[in-house]
């Protein structure tokens, strides 16, 4: 896999592209954006066929080809190690443009806002992680951060350092959150039975379980709203 250059043909392609763009943002589909994106990386190089070979080989989803693991990409025809971290640079800036700020921001309030984060985040994954978003006194965001990562169908979760994490935070409440990559959100039974004893191991030490929310391709899910915290 390289990123080898090749005829100039496809440069007024390209230049057309570019005017549609900046012209109508919204109006171009998911595949043009993305040879877009890859022509940054190959801009001597007809992108369309990787743009297309990358979204064939994840489903016809963009937000899949973004949240790609590095390895994944990179078995895919046509796509080398530059285009990779371009495509991998992308998904980071959107993650970083929906983070919640650490200051003056009520993430609670702002719920749709965090559930956004989220399933950029995490809910494209192909293994199952973990994450805890640790809230001060006023809700605001102290620390994000990805306690496990598992296979397609479970994540081992240790509620106690979930509970000691927190401690070292000086956190007042914890939301969590994981991603099913089946793309049913549903909660299973295991679930359920470990949002309680992260609940538990929480409360005993005076800090609160806001929700635990399960993101996936096929949308979010929250505990609380379900009658399951």
């Amino acid at each position: 896999m390289t990123d080898q250059p090749s005829a100039p043909d496809h440069l007024g392609h390209r230049e057309r592209l570019r005017e549609r763009f900046l012209r109508e943002p919204g109006a171009i589909p998911d595949y043009e954006l993305l040879e877009m994106l890859l022509a940054i990386a190959r801009p001597r190089v007809d992108t369309k066929p990787a743009a297309k070979a990358l979204m064939r080989h994840f489903n016809d989803s963009l937000a899949e080809v973004l949240s790609a693991d590095p390895e994944a990409l990179a078995k895919v025809d046509d796509v080398g190690p530059v285009t990779v971290v371009v495509l991998k640079c992308v998904q980071e800036a959107a993650q970083r443009l929906l983070r919640p700020k650490t200051i003056s921001t009520d993430v609670i309030s702002s719920w749709g806002a965090l559930i956004d984060y989220l399933t950029v985040k995490a809910a494209y994954g192909a293994v199952e992680q973990f994450r805890v978003i640790y809230l001060n006194r006023k809700n605001q965001l102290i620390a994000d951060e990805a306690q496990q990562r598992g296979t397609v169908d479970h994540t081992p979760v240790y509620p106690r350092e979930v509970a000691r994490r927190a401690l070292e935070l000086n956190a007042s409440a914890v939301v969590v959150c994981h991603n099913h990559p089946s793309g049913d959100p549903k909660p299973s039974q295991p679930d359920v039975e470990m949002t309680r004893k992260i609940k538990d191991a929480l409360a005993a030490v005076g800090i609160t379980l806001h929700d635990h929310v399960i993101v996936s391709r096929g949308g979010p899910v929250s505990f609380r709203t379900l009658g399951l915290l």
